[in-house]
């Protein structure tokens, strides 16, 4: 494996909370990415392509294992902790590492919205990121309009920071973020 030098090993023992387990990806979890790609939003934010095939949502389960590789960051499945069901993907993106910051995102299929399962999953997250000795802050960008991701951050105990005016483009349309932080003082 050519993991860079910052990039931290995958965790020993798979993290946890509440009803869900954070695991690597298997090619099973396709059937998951496929519902999660019926999302109208969720294939604007990332390499998941809207209403994918079969083979689409295997190479894209295949793009979340190469993640940890290639140095850039840990994207779990989050599972169903009784099942070992994939209920969503969650990533820790470690490109500012070295300045002690990484970004957290998360995608709940739209069949296991409304549970908690996505709060769930940052708390596991962060028990995980706080092993990490060179991570002091965990970041999560939020549109505004997006009230189940906003009230995911509040009840995983990150705190908004401010809105970013224009923070990037979207499906081709500058927009607006919420900037949620959780910082190592606060997280022990």
């Amino acid at each position: 494996m050519n993991i860079s030098p910052e990039t931290p090993p995958w965790p020993a023992i798979d993290p946890s909370y509440g009803d869900v387990i954070l695991r690597r990806f298997q090619d099973e979890d396709a059937a998951m990415a496929m519902k999660l790609a019926t999302d109208p939003y969720v294939p604007t934010v990332g390499t998941l392509p809207a209403n994918a095939t079969q083979d689409e949502a295997l190479a894209w389960v295949e793009r979340q294992r190469q993640h940890h590789i290639r140095g850039t960051g840990l994207a779990f499945s989050i599972a169903d902790a009784a099942t070992n069901h994939c209920l969503g993907q969650i990533g820790l993106w470690l490109r500012e590492l070295g300045a002690g910051r990484a970004q957290a995102g998360y995608a709940v299929s739209p069949d296991a919205r409304g549970r908690g399962v996505a709060a769930d999953a940052l708390e596991a997250l962060q028990d995980f990121a706080w092993t990490i000795p060179d991570l002091h802050r965990i970041e999560l960008y939020i549109e505004p309009w997006n009230t189940a991701s906003v009230r995911t951050a509040e009840n995983a105990g990150f705190s908004c920071e401010g809105l970013l005016r224009s923070h990037q483009e979207i499906a081709g349309t500058r927009r607006d973020m919420l900037l949620y932080a959780s910082v190592r003082q606060a997280a022990q």
